[in-house]
């Protein structure tokens, strides 16, 4: 039963991020996962110290405060100071993350609580943490978190998903069109810094980044249509959860490693079809290395 709930614990997180990586891909964003998941470090220690509790619900809240500041920091700098979005995301999240940091070790030297324990979660240890209902257990409490962050994903890109695909692919337009680029950009983010701030205490930030590049930088490779990218992305971190899972029990290793691991396999298989398909239809007329061509439906 313990490997049901690992394998869909990793699942669910694999679904969240495979939607909105597939966005990411899309706005050339693709590393602001990582970003957050560090960057919510300064979020975290202050929760700790008010409520002294390295769990819970304050402690989410203040990793969410710290998620949607960094996203402000990294927009601010992109937009208004016009600093290229890769720059914007490594000034945001290293100051962030190195506060953090300077917190924990200025305040934090008598107490559990270091930088590896709060940003590095286990999935393995994930059914020890039983949520119960009156005297039932009911599952584990990551299980259910993770459950509703991906219900409100879907309904949030479901109610919103023509809006989000015009400001990806086409931002002129869209402001053309009386859409706020500057609005949808935060939405998504919302979405994406939610989703790194309830998984990494279950699955750690490593395989939170894995899903949220991995599968949808595999779809993008083998589709030309945007819908069929991203479900081919949920489908590659469903099976790569699975197939991780499994390697990980028989080589006895991490299983978010294992997980991590068959993620880029699957990339590095989905290049080579890359690679000899467009090499096999451009020989005549342009080189195979010409870029992906993504469109919105």
């Amino acid at each position: 039963m313990n490997d049901l709930w690992i394998i869909s614990t990793a699942i669910l997180v694999a679904t969240s991020s495979a939607i909105l990586g597939s966005f990411l891909i899309m706005r050339k964003m693709a590393m602001i996962g990582d970003a957050i998941s560090h960057a919510v470090l300064p979020g975290i220690v202050i929760a700790y110290f008010v409520t002294q509790n390295r769990t819970g619900f304050p402690v989410l809240m203040g990793a969410a405060a710290s998620g949607l500041i960094v996203t402000s920091f990294i927009q601010f700098f992109n937009r208004r100071v016009r600093l290229q979005m890769d720059a914007s995301i490594g000034i945001s999240y290293t100051f962030l993350f190195a506060l953090g940091i300077i917190l924990i070790s200025y305040f934090g030297s008598n107490v559990d609580l270091d930088q590896e324990c709060v940003l590095y979660g286990e999935i393995a240890y994930v059914p020890l943490d039983q949520l119960m209902i009156g005297d039932t257990l009911i599952g584990p409490r990551q299980f259910w978190i993770l459950l509703i962050n991906l219900v409100l994903v879907v309904s949030a890109v479901f109610i919103a998903y023509r809006r989000l695909v015009l400001t990806s692919f086409d931002e002129g337009f869209a402001t053309s069109a009386g859409i706020s680029v500057v609005f949808w950009q935060y939405y998504l983010m919302g979405g994406v810094s939610l989703t790194t701030v309830v998984s990494f205490e279950s699955v750690g930030a490593i395989l939170v980044i894995a899903f949220l590049v991995g599968p949808a930088a595999t779809a993008y490779l083998l589709t030309d249509q945007f819908k069929r990218m991203i479900f081919l992305a949920i489908g590659t971190g469903i099976s790569a959860s699975i197939l991780g899972y499994y390697l990980a029990v028989v080589t006895n290793a991490s299983i978010a490693g294992a997980i991590a691991t068959v993620i880029g396999i699957q990339f590095m298989l989905a290049f080579a079809v890359y690679r000899n398909k467009h090499k096999w239809r451009d020989s005549k007329h342009a080189p195979y290395d010409s870029p992906v061509k993504v469109e919105p439906e």
